[in-house]
């Protein structure tokens, strides 16, 4: 039993509950005793993305009318946490690819654009990534150098992508471009949706860290042409787009991060507990369970916080400027105590946790990218100034 298998509260309703026994079901049967399979190749099989869409968590916070189940924050929270808890980022990351990658168009494409694409990526048939980051810039969205060029009734793409998550696979991808040549800020910029299949389009998979289910591209796009009803709401509209779409990217990595932080305590205190060394169990030793409170002090306020701002939210009871701010704080705050439970973690374990197949080890390796995804920490940090007035 976890710290997260809780009795209805102010956060979590009996929906909420039920949920979340479902979502840890699918996991103990789907994805704990493949992680290490995965691992190995790369990527995710296509045949999860089905049994995810089976359980409910494709289509989530989606419209009913396209295939969604319309829930709340805290039912994606659920989902995030229950995924987290493997201690393995990449089946995560992979397979909620489309929770930023279809956000636009929910929010802003056209009719025709959300039949098209939204009913297959809930239902688990397609995959989706967005593709924002470049080679040469990354949380300076602004500054992006991919082109959209209108050429009659079709736009053509220049450009590359890269660290795309999914962008081996997706069948659709959700591209940042440049579509006004002579604004080269954020006015300039668009989003336009590109199928995997289109012409001009090569990908390249890129080996990491960390997060080795998930499989990452580097796009090329040569004179990659389609049709203008693919831009996905107006021309200049991308950049307000792409910090919204952002902003819950930052709030899903801060469950992310402390969820997997909770992984890594779970593990080491088994580890303890079992463990014997000069004549008792290491949990005995005053040093192993002062650092298992330390650890679980971090976790708790980095959940309280995430939820407290996920619940305000909700309700509507905060500006943008303040609930931006706030999710930023949130997100530092996760990752900042991923990174110390993560490491004393493998402190504990001593060589154990050094082994590859370990939840500590594997997570040890993967706190970097939650520091980084999203906007790293130094780029949050100003934009929480600036929102705060700072």
């Amino acid at each position: 039993m976890t710290a997260f298998e809780t009795a209805p509260d102010q956060y979590f309703s009996e929906d909420h509950i039920a949920f979340r026994r479902a979502m840890r079901s699918f996991v103990d049967r789907e994805i704990r005793p493949n992680i290490e399979t995965w691992e190995e190749a790369q990527r995710l099989p296509r045949s999860l993305y089905l049994k995810a869409a089976e359980v409910g968590f494709q289509g989530l916070t989606y419209p009913e009318e396209y295939g969604g189940s319309g829930a709340d924050v805290f039912m994606q929270i659920v989902a995030t946490e229950e995924l987290a808890l493997t201690g393995a980022g990449g089946v995560g990351a992979s397979l909620g690819s489309h929770s930023i990658a279809i956000p636009p168009i929910v929010a802003v494409g056209s009719d025709a654009l959300k039949h098209r694409v939204l009913p297959p990526v809930i239902a688990g048939e397609k995959i989706a990534a967005l593709a924002i980051t470049e080679p040469g810039g990354g949380s300076d969205v602004a500054a992006l150098k991919t082109t959209a060029r209108r050429d009659g009734d079709s736009y053509v793409i220049n450009g590359e992508k890269a660290f795309i998550t999914s962008g081996v696979q997706a069948d659709f991808l959700t591209v940042a471009c440049r579509t006004n040549p002579d604004d080269r800020g954020p006015g300039g910029l668009s989003f336009i949706l590109v199928e995997g299949d289109t012409p001009g389009l090569t990908r390249k998979p890129l080996r990491k860290m960390g997060w080795h289910a998930s499989d990452t591209a580097l796009l090329h796009f040569d004179n990659v042409r389609v049709p203008a009803e693919n831009l996905i709401g107006a021309e200049g509209e991308g950049f307000k787009a792409a910090m919204l779409n952002f902003n819950d990217e930052r709030l899903t990595l801060a469950v992310s991060a402390y969820a997997s932080a909770q992984a890594c305590l779970e593990e080491a205190t088994d580890w303890a507990r079992n463990r014997t060394t000069f004549g008792k169990p290491l949990i005995q030793q005053q040093v192993i369970r002062h650092k298992l409170v330390d650890m679980a002090m971090r976790i708790h306020a980095a959940r309280a916080l995430t939820l407290d701002v996920a619940w305000r939210r909700l309700n509507r009871l905060d500006p943008l400027n303040i609930h931006v701010a706030r999710t930023g704080m949130a997100k530092i705050t996760a990752t900042n105590t991923v990174q110390y439970v993560a490491a004393e973690a493998v402190q504990i374990m001593g060589a154990m946790g050094y082994m590859t197949g370990s939840v500590s080890e594997r997570v040890f390796r993967e706190t970097k990218v939650l520091s980084i995804g999203g906007g790293a920490d130094e780029v949050i940090r100003n934009l929480i100034a600036s929102q705060m007035g700072y």
